[in-house]
């Protein structure tokens, strides 16, 4: 293959595939969010309300603890076999959590799902790493953009319609014909180098890891909705993932081929986008899911309209990520993305925090266009540049480890701002009986426009108040990380984006570092 025809080859193999790729990604992004519409359906076919909370918890930690296995494994064993391998996991899950009977199986079954999620977001990541120069990746940011905003905002109003007039099965049913096709997709066209090395898997690590990553997400799930923050369970869960982390960090100095390479971090621009992407997770997770709470029950949208009314955070997004992904394929220059994202994203939190009973949805709306496009002149490069700052053999740990500091700076995020929230919305309903106020406290973030609507007068208008100052109080916060995330973007140092795919031979770079 000469170098003028190269590009066009690796264009020619993406476009081949990218189709099914895209397709895994709306199944991994709209699981997390189809579901939670049908929850309540579920739950009085099923009952077992008591286990209501471990129908996501179970997915949560069976995909977080994967996320970075699937990443090294692929890395050493060959990208291809190990994605299809999660996506057959996935729906397998998919199709039992359809067919669960109780609660008990479908937490088990929505735990195997999990087992296949992990792997889906870190291949199809790790792929377009393996097929696509980090120098033309922005091209196919705009793609993956899109696939968000249809996941978040169409998961909904789907999961919504099933339940409504199918069956909430449908919810985990519609995986296997979207999935199936993927797979066929992905079978005919996805060609990746494979690895005949012999290698040692690092158990130890593994399993460490896991604990760890296990012990971070029930603390952030649990604390201050299933025990105290100062509870034994949530002290003890704490002290376990200090415990497991500094084991963890001994074992990895020791192993041959250790699940998650420290010398990665010794890469100035692999641990600053690692934190920037915690931070950024940490303050957006934890803040745009209080959004449709203030949709629905301050400015009194209903909860299908709500899905719509965030559709300009989603093409902020979009527009932000589609310009900039051809701004860097044209000029292969990044270095300042970062900063002006999480800077935008900043502004964005600002905005919402100043919201209020009064604020008006076309108000809103422009609010989340400014956090849309800091999102997304952020959230596609920051994999990108870690993509870029390690070698082909780390890709999928690299992709993988990326999404695992998100994974949990977004759990950490929304348990710290469920707190917040909670403790401003018990304050502002202070004036009420205190039965009262604890009621609506407590059923706060389920509250229903119905339900809203059955309150006394003073009562509602009381807890409007209490809510909209709640959200503006959690996007004050928010402000706090999105801020750290824009101070680490200054440090970012500009490292020539390759031209090549990781297969194909490199082009000597003329471009100079910058400081």
């Amino acid at each position: 293959m000469t170098q003028t025809e190269s590009p066009t080859a690796e264009r020619r193999a993406i476009l081949a595939v990218l189709p099914g790729l895209l397709l895994v990604m709306l199944l991994a992004m709209l699981d997390n969010t189809i579901v939670g519409t049908a929850m309540p359906t579920i739950v009085t076919d099923l009952g077992g309300m008591q286990h209501f909370a471990w129908v996501a918890t179970s997915y949560i930690v069976a995909s977080t603890i994967t996320t970075p296995l699937y990443g090294k494994l692929g890395d050493l064993y060959g990208r291809k076999r190990l994605f299809i391998t999660a996506i057959l996991i996935f729906l397998t899950g998919s199709a039992l959590s359809g067919l669960a009977q109780d609660m008990t199986q479908l937490i088990v079954f929505r735990a195997l799902q999990g087992l296949g999620a992990g792997g889906l977001m870190v291949g199809v990541l790790a792929i377009v790493g393996d097929l696509v120069a980090p120098r033309d990746r922005g091209k196919y940011q705009g793609y993956s953009a899109a696939v968000m905003a249809l996941a978040m905002v169409g998961g909904p109003l789907v999961g919504g319609f099933f339940t409504d007039h199918i069956s909430w099965r449908w919810c985990f049913y519609v995986n296997v014909p979207l999935g199936a096709i993927a797979l066929v997709m992905i079978l005919a066209k996805l060609h990746t180098p494979r690895n005949t090395v012999s290698h040692r898997i690092d158990y130890l690590g593994i399993a460490l890891l896991s604990g760890v990553a296990t012990a971070l997400v029930l603390l952030t799930t649990w604390a201050g909705t299933e025990y105290a923050w100062g509870s034994p369970q949530i002290i003890g869960l704490a002290v376990a993932a200090g415990i497991g982390l500094g084991l963890f960090l001994w074992v990895e100095t020791r192993a041959s081929e250790p699940v998650l390479p420290l010398n990665l971090f010794a890469n100035r621009n692999f641990s600053l986008v690692a934190a920037i992407g915690f931070f950024q997770s940490f303050g957006m997770f934890g803040a745009i899911v209080f959004l449709p709470l203030f949709l629905q029950l301050v400015q009194h949208s209903s909860a299908t309209s709500s899905g719509l009314l965030l559709l300009p955070l989603m093409v902020g997004m979009m527009a932000a990520s589609m310009i900039a992904g051809q701004l860097i394929a044209k000029t292969g220059k990044y270095r300042w993305f970062p900063f002006a994202g999480a800077a935008v994203m900043t502004g964005g939190m600002l905005a919402l925090a100043t919201i209020d009973v009064d604020t008006s949805k076309v108000m809103t709306s422009l609010y989340m266009v400014v956090l849309g496009v800091g999102m997304g002149l952020l959230m596609q490069i920051v994999g990108m540049i870690a993509q870029n700052s390690v070698g082909p053999k780390d890709m999928g740990v690299a992709s993988s480890t990326s999404m695992f500091f998100r994974s949990i700076g977004g759990a950490f995020g929304v348990s710290i701002f469920g707190a917040i929230f909670t403790h401003t919305l018990r304050t502002g309903l202070s004036g009420l009986p205190v039965d009262v106020a604890d009621r609506l406290a407590r059923s706060g973030a389920r509250m229903s426009a119905a339900d809203l609507a059955k309150l006394p007068i003073e009562a509602k208008t009381m807890f409007g108040q209490a809510v909209a100052d709640a959200t503006a109080t959690v996007f004050g916060w928010g402000v706090l990380f999105t801020g750290l995330a824009t101070v680490l973007g200054l440090f970012i140092q500009h490292v020539p984006l390759r031209r090549r795919a990781p297969g194909a031979p490199e082009e000597p770079e003329k471009e100079l570092v910058e400081a």
